[in-house]
């Protein structure tokens, strides 16, 4: 058992005496909570964060970066066989039980004015559905289709995750066996000075941050997620984020077209709107495919088209991806190998003095496709944004409720239209307010297939279940 003695020697030999001083001016309690963060804090990870920082910014270092290859909307024959067969493949997957679902819910919809995790956030446009309630109807329609279980494993954050553990019980889980559903937090990192030294909250308390959405592959190992994988049987995650109530999580293309090519890590792209949309982009950075951010991407290699006019890089990342649990276990082993990206910001600490100040930090964070320059073999399937690409992160605009629920609306509306079935009025917004539920149907097809469509008809507009 390490005493008070061993943290203080730990402390001076990382460079933290700061925190060792603040230590002994604190009353008793106080001082037993703020020994408690200092004592779990990996300090050797401390340090290789700290030189980071002290380091300052590297010169880039001239990349070649080339357009990845592609599995296009718009397929030849030989592409629409593959496509068959790999759709086949996927169906077995799901069939046989070997895919599981991956959630990342660690955020507030605070930018929203919601004070509540995100995916309790509602956004149907006919029945106020949550963004945890479309997700999960995804997953029991999932189950119905293929005749097996949906294990999900949900992320949260220390911020959120009583609240949505609450939330999912308030709501029976959406329909899904508890025992189906899996919660992890994300772990958090100290926020850094500019000397490398850690930074305080309140007098008694370290600034944390999340570790970023890298961390989803950390948290899956350490939690035990991985192990229950295992147990399961599931050889396959999908791979999803909270903010996008379109996504397919158990897309039989998607996931054959991974298993097929034996990729480590697969990922679903739409095409870029215009060279100007703020997006990363996949693509192949020294021949490793690679998310590059938007910033990261020259002016000219933004700008630059192929014979027929499309953008070279054109590829948008939506964070959809197909993992096997052989490679994630691959990458954590030993602990998390991503880089570390570096968020400099003015932030709001509590000094030596018990005063709250503002100060220049550091926080840390990896990201998950960095990851894709691990696999071997990686596909790249390109969707429509239309069907499957409708995030909810801003508060109006672009990308915002609003947007998304005209998206919702406009697709839904646009299946009941083709299948010769009324709509209602157009709303205040010019959309007709159309809903339908991932239980009834999740294509065009399938819901013209259905044998009986009639619309529930409510005062916010109709409801297909």
């Amino acid at each position: 058992m390490r005493t008070a003695t061993d943290l203080r020697a730990r402390l001076l030999q990382h460079g933290q005496a700061h925190a060792w001083e603040r230590l002994q001016r604190l009353a008793p309690a106080a001082r037993a909570r703020l020994e408690g963060e200092l004592a779990a804090l990996d300090l050797d990870l401390l340090d290789r964060l700290a030189r980071l920082v002290r380091g300052g910014a590297a010169a880039a270092t001239p990349r070649a970066l080339t357009p990845p290859e592609v599995f296009p909307l718009v397929r030849d024959a030989r592409r629409e066989e593959h496509a068959r067969r790999a759709s086949a493949a996927g169906a077995a997957a799901l069939a046989r039980g070997q895919v599981g679902y991956v959630l990342v819910a660690g955020g507030q919809a605070s930018r929203l004015g919601f004070e509540a995790p995100k995916g309790a956030f509602p956004i149907g446009p006919v029945t106020g559905r949550t963004l945890f309630g479309w997700h999960a109807q995804r997953l029991r329609a999932a189950a119905r289709r293929h005749g097996t279980r949906t294990p999900w494993y949900v992320m949260t954050s220390p911020g959120n995750d009583a609240d949505t553990r609450a939330f999912f019980a308030r709501n029976g889980h959406f329909g899904l066996d508890p025992a189906d559903v899996f919660f992890f937090a994300q772990d958090m990192l100290p926020a850094l000075d500019e000397e490398g030294r850690v930074l305080f909250s309140a007098p008694d308390a370290l600034f944390l941050a999340p570790n970023g959405h890298g961390g989803c592959l950390l948290g899956l190992a350490s939690s035990g997620a991985l192990d229950d994988m295992r147990r399961r049987g599931i050889e396959q995650l999908s791979y999803f984020q909270v903010d996008n109530p379109l996504v397919r999580p158990a897309d039989p293309l998607f996931l054959g077209l991974h298993v097929l090519s034996g990729a480590g890590m697969s990922s679903k792209v739409v095409e870029k709107r215009d060279a100007a949309e703020k997006v990363g982009v996949l693509g192949l950075v020294d021949g490793a495919l690679s998310c590059i951010e938007y910033s990261d991407l020259p002016a000219e290699l933004r700008e630059a088209r192929e014979p027929g006019g499309r953008l070279a890089f054109r590829a948008g990342n939506i964070a959809v991806h197909a993992l096997a649990v052989a490679f994630v276990e691959q990458v954590t082993r030993g602990g998390l190998e991503l880089p570390w990206h570096l968020a400099r910001k003015k932030m709001k600490v509590v000094d030596e003095h018990g005063q709250t100040v503002e100060r220049a930090g550091v926080k840390f964070e990896t990201f998950v496709f960095d990851a894709l320059a691990r696999s071997e073999t990686s596909v790249v399937l390109e969707v429509a944004r239309a069907e499957e690409f409708s995030p909810v992160k801003n508060a109006q605009g672009e990308d915002s409720p609003a947007s998304c629920r005209a998206d919702l609306c406009r697709r839904f509306a646009g299946w009941a239209a083709a299948a010769g079935l009324p709509l209602p009025a157009p709303d205040a917004e010019g959309n007709r307010p159309v809903e339908v539920d991932p239980l009834c149907a999740e294509s065009q097809d399938e819901f013209r297939a259905h044998a009986t469509l009639r619309p529930d008809v409510r005062p916010t507009g109709h409801l297909y279940a």
